[in-house]
């Protein structure tokens, strides 16, 4: 009996709250089975839950991963200037354009790379970690159910505070930067409270019943963006 695929995305993720009440959170993946690209987690003020993502194996994967109320297909695009402590961000994603900048290197960054990569994403490491995680940050998880009975569970490599960010929709400003509250509750887990930028890797294992329809390499690799 052969045990259900897992797929590792590996990149960053940012999340950071508005003062207009959006909450955004930006995947930026740079090893992933489908090739790089990231995609854009939007809670609107009025509670709405939508996925911005650049092609339709990014819309169908991550929707059936995580919970929105509407997927938009549009390009996504991200650059940045300089790395960790002192990089900027820029993020262009159909209606939403994002700018925010990389501050000093948390305090839990310093215990998150003192773990050995291997360990760290491996699953038994996540359960140890996920009852500390809910009580160092609340509302973080590293283990979970994701959608569609599958399992989930998060290797945070390093992390930075966000000091700056400054984001437009339609051309509309959404606010200067807060925390993000209240949760967005896309999934399991939410980014830290505190703006910030999480280095790691996020693991997803398919259920038996969606493994037996899961893309081919073929599939998986083809359309990624560059």
């Amino acid at each position: 009996m052969t045990s259900s695929p897992t797929h590792r995305f590996t990149g960053h993720i940012a999340g950071v709250g508005t003062e207009g009440g959006t909450r955004l959170v930006l995947g930026c993946w740079s090893s992933t089975p489908h090739g790089p690209f990231a995609d854009v987690m939007v809670a609107h003020p009025d509670g709405r839950r939508e996925l911005l993502a650049p092609d339709p194996w990014v819309a169908e994967f991550v929707s059936a991963t995580y919970t929105f109320d509407a997927v938009t297909r549009v390009p996504v695009s991200v650059t940045r200037t300089g790395f960790s402590r002192g990089s900027r961000w820029t993020v262009t994603a159909g209606p939403l354009a994002w700018q925010f900048s990389v501050g000093p290197r948390a305090p839990l960054g310093y215990l998150l790379q003192a773990v050995p990569r291997p360990l760290g994403a491996s699953l038994g490491f996540a359960r140890l970690t996920d009852p500390v995680a809910r009580r160092v940050m609340p509302g973080v998880r590293t283990l979970g159910t994701a959608g569609g009975g599958r399992t989930e569970w998060y290797s945070a490599h390093d992390l930075h505070t966000i000091t700056f960010s400054h984001a437009t929709w339609g051309g509309h400003d959404l606010g200067p930067l807060t925390d993000m509250t209240p949760a967005p509750d896309f999934g399991f887990s939410s980014t830290p409270r505190r703006p910030s930028l999480t280095a790691l890797t996020s693991s997803v294992r398919l259920p038996d019943d969606d493994a037996a329809h899961a893309p081919s390499a073929q599939q998986l690799t083809s359309g990624a963006p560059t």
